[in-house]
């Protein structure tokens, strides 16, 4: 769906991009992360020309942005900035509605897709004629999604969407954003500082620094196959915790004890991370869980024993 070739960006003698590339398939959520100044936020304003490149060349669904009209370009990805970047002095309606009038839509179907996000977003219908001012960070920032998502694009352009926010409510934000059927069927990039949250809800992660891209890979590939010390020391102080949001059941299914079920445990599918798990146990209380598995696979794990499978299952990692 997108493909960066060796783009640059040079501001005079500087290089605040040099030379990156990558692709993003169709439905996939890719993250440019890294420090402040390392270029991912200069990339993603290429990719709608928000900011034109000084080289390289850049494609979505085969077709060269340079060669569409930057106002067309943009109407056809959602943008979400950090602080919202909702107009003061428009309401809630009319901030959602921006795209659809630049795109001649009626009323009707305008009203119908406002109303649909606002449901989907867990936003109440009064909030319509309410001014962002009036609204809490989060509230705004779902209100921006919203806006982003109105004409139903197919890409989506996310630069530090959550920064503003508070830690709590930025949690339940990264929760509705992985439910969300809607982003199910985008093809995004996002910009972001924060690791843990390029963890939790990226396909794949673009490591920046200096303007280039350091390694481009999977969560897992960046943890336990690092290309460098730069990448591994990047991760090293929040390291245990990624690895719990990295490894799924699913990883630990082999390690684990053979097929038994107890009736009142809660039970977890296997692509549920084992940080969730972890959660379960500290804040319900429970001493053991069911683990499914194509239905019919059912294994009955304890605290120990996931831990138990967790380090044989790290260790594995390394010596591979």
């Amino acid at each position: 769906m997108i493909k960066v070739d060796n783009v640059s960006r040079h501001f005079g003698e500087v290089k605040a991009v040099d030379g990156v590339s990558f692709e993003v398939p169709e439905q996939e959520t890719l993250i440019l992360l890294g420090t402040s100044g390392c270029g991912k936020t200069t990339t993603l304003k290429m990719i709608n020309r928000l900011i034109e490149p000084t080289g390289g060349n850049i494609f979505i669904n085969g077709k060269n942005i340079m060669e569409q009209q930057p106002e067309a370009l943009r109407r056809g990805i959602g943008y979400v900035l950090q602080n919202n970047g909702l107009f003061p002095h428009y309401t809630v309606a009319e901030n959602i509605a921006i795209v659809s009038h630049l795109l001649k839509w009626d009323k009707q179907k305008t009203e119908k897709r406002t109303a649909e996000l606002l449901e989907k977003l867990h936003l109440d219908k009064a909030y319509l004629k309410a001014y962002p001012h009036e609204l809490s960070g989060g509230q705004q920032q779902r209100i921006g999604l919203a806006r982003a998502l109105a004409s139903d694009p197919p890409v989506l352009l996310m630069d530090e969407p959550f920064g503003a926010l508070d830690n709590v409510t930025r949690s339940k934000i990264h929760a509705e954003f992985k439910a969300l059927d809607e982003l199910k069927r985008k093809t995004i990039i996002m910009v972001t500082h924060d690791v843990q949250e390029a963890f939790e809800l990226g396909d794949r992660i673009c490591l920046m620094d200096k303007g280039i891209i350091v390694q481009n890979g999977t969560p897992e590939e960046l943890l336990f196959k690092p290309k460098n010390d730069f990448v591994k020391d990047f991760l090293e102080h929040q390291r245990l915790q990624l690895e719990f949001k990295t490894i799924k059941l699913n990883d630990l299914w082999e390690l684990l004890p053979e097929l038994n079920k107890e009736a009142d445990n809660l039970s977890f599918n296997v692509d549920t991370s084992l940080w969730e798990v972890l959660e379960s146990f500290r804040f319900n209380g429970e001493e053991t869980i069911n683990i499914s598995k194509d239905q019919n696979e059912i294994k009955t794990a304890g605290f120990e024993q996931l831990m138990s499978a967790f380090y044989q299952y790290k260790n594995k990692q390394s010596h591979e």
